[in-house]
């Protein structure tokens, strides 16, 4: 992506508050213009004090950022341009929802005239037309969130940061407001950058997603490809439900390689350059493991089913399997699922093409730290 697309940029960026550890290191990022790019990870991961330094309210270590191309090392927060949701709303108790609207505006000098018409239409485009006169303790929690993300686009920023801005809502509301901010963001065309924790929110919203993991992206791809194209053990357990494998590399061939497993070998596909001999994980999807009742799998297992659960669409079968006690099918809940039962020798298969050959980070790191 060249520099002429960005509209945000991470170079180089770092950053420690003691001197000693970097919470965040080596950080090389860019957002397109118009894109909705999703920091996430689990906390501690670096990513919300990635967009505090966006926001100018921290300052990083090393390194630079860029907004439009231009260096904003040496700009307040308040002159970035940049729109703020937070997860706690931080709307003013005792100022009506116009009056929490309009004040970004005052302070921008603007006139009565042209503040009262950007309120209405701030208002109207996160539906809540008629609501200037009520204060926040009149509001349900989604709507003080809808006047949240109003303030932060009343005085029309071309970003947007958001910070865990659902994280206060029920699960109902969550979703019904992932996707009414994905409407308001398509609508006007803004950048977002959106920080969460939660996978599924991620990918529910995104154009891209950054998966953070002790400061360090992991992987930076669209929801679908860090689905289906995890590159490494850490996105593949972060994202969705993975079972995982570990052996070692029996051979490599031009589309596939063989690993030997506690259970067996396994053929998968190799998504780094593998060696025999090489430790590796194996990551296969639940939903792609299907009971093998004819012989169509390029691996083919036997074994017994653990544990049932019923999810209402589908059911969950826990098996023993190549080294995993916990290894995971779902097979849709049709006519006839009561064939299978707790307890049961079954077999499975998968295809080699939805086995994925990853290096074995968390081996490697068992063996530093024996070496050590």
């Amino acid at each position: 992506m060249g520099t002429a697309q960005s509209h945000v940029e991470f170079r180089g960026v770092g950053k420690t508050y003691d001197g000693r550890t970097m919470v965040v290191r080596d950080l090389d990022l860019r957002a397109r213009r118009g894109e909705f790019l999703t920091l996430l990870g689990p906390s501690g991961s670096g990513k919300t004090t990635c967009l505090m330094m966006l926001a100018g309210f921290e300052t990083p270590t090393e390194g630079e950022i860029r907004i439009a191309g231009r260096p904003v090392h040496d700009v307040p927060p308040r002159k970035r341009g940049i729109g703020m949701v937070f997860q706690n709303y931080a709307l003013f108790p005792h100022m009506t929802v116009g009056r929490n609207l309009s004040f970004p505006l005052e302070v921008r000098g603007m006139d009565a005239a042209r503040r009262a018409e950007c309120v209405r239409r701030v208002l109207a485009l996160v539906r809540l037309d008629g609501f200037e006169a009520r204060r926040p303790d009149e509001l349900s929690g989604g709507q003080q969130q809808r006047v949240a993300i109003a303030r932060a686009l009343v005085f029309e920023p071309d970003l947007v940061l958001m910070d865990e801005p659902l994280g206060a809502l029920d699960r109902r509301l969550r979703e019904e407001m992932q996707f009414e901010i994905r409407r308001i963001q398509r609508e006007l065309g803004v950048t977002v950058v959106y920080v969460t924790h939660d996978q599924q929110e991620a990918m529910a919203m995104s154009d891209r997603v950054a998966v953070f993991h002790r400061g360090r992206i992991e992987q930076v791809a669209s929801p679908e490809t860090l689905y289906e194209e995890p590159e490494g053990e850490f996105v593949a357990r972060f994202i969705g439900d993975n079972n995982l494998l570990r052996g070692r590399i029996v051979s490599v061939g031009p589309d596939t390689c063989e690993v030997e497993t506690p259970g067996g070998t396994v053929r998968a596909f190799p998504v780094h350059r593998h060696r025999p001999g090489d430790r590796t994980v194996l990551a296969i999807r639940p939903e792609r493991v299907g009971l093998a009742r004819t012989g169509v799998y390029s691996n083919i297992f036997e074994a017994d089913v653990e544990d049932i659960a019923f999810l209402g669409d589908h059911l969950r079968l826990r098996l023993d399997l190549c080294g995993n006690p916990a290894f995971i099918v779902k097979i849709p809940n049709t006519v006839g699922h009561g064939a299978v039962l707790r307890g049961d020798r079954i077999r499975v298969g998968w295809g080699a093409v939805d086995c994925r050959a990853l290096p074995d980070d968390e081996g490697a790191r068992a063996v530093e730290a024996v070496a050590a």
